[in-house]
């Protein structure tokens, strides 16, 4: 009988584990293009953050700076993908089992480990630009 059990369920294992490493590569694909994106921001930036280094901005409120910018972009796409996720979850309820499809324990905790994803991905950039030299940045052209 277990044997039947098994053989019953080998498609739903394959499908939740396929499910899984799609998301997992949905996930290392964000927070590298997030990391891409933040990178390239402070790229362009250096003059600015220069200046504002030169006119006595603190590492720490650069940091602050570029965080909160961050956590912006990133609680919007969570906000986004929010409506999204309740706009399709009737396309989802034969994944779920036991689980009603609009689940708000389990989407409030995937937008915030997305949004923590972001945030991480997002501060090494940030952290780059706390280490900006004024007049390095200023005497670029």
């Amino acid at each position: 009988m277990e044997s039947v059990v098994e053989r019953s369920l080998e498609s739903r294992r394959l499908n939740t584990l396929l499910l899984g490493l799609f998301a997992w590569l949905a996930v290392s694909l964000a927070a590298v293009g997030v990391f891409g994106v933040g990178s390239y921001s402070v790229a362009r930036r250096t003059k600015e953050i220069g200046i504002r280094m030169a006119l006595g901005a603190t590492p720490a409120s650069v940091l602050v700076m570029l965080a909160r910018e961050t956590l912006l972009l990133a609680v919007t796409g969570a906000g986004i993908g929010l409506g999204g996720t309740i706009f399709t979850s009737r396309l989802l309820t034969r994944f779920l089992f036991g689980v009603t499809p609009v689940e708000p324990a389990i989407i409030g905790a995937v937008a915030m480990a997305l949004i923590a994803v972001v945030m991480g991905s997002g501060l090494f950039p940030a952290r780059r630009a706390m280490h900006v030299d004024p007049v390095v940045a200023l005497r670029e052209d």
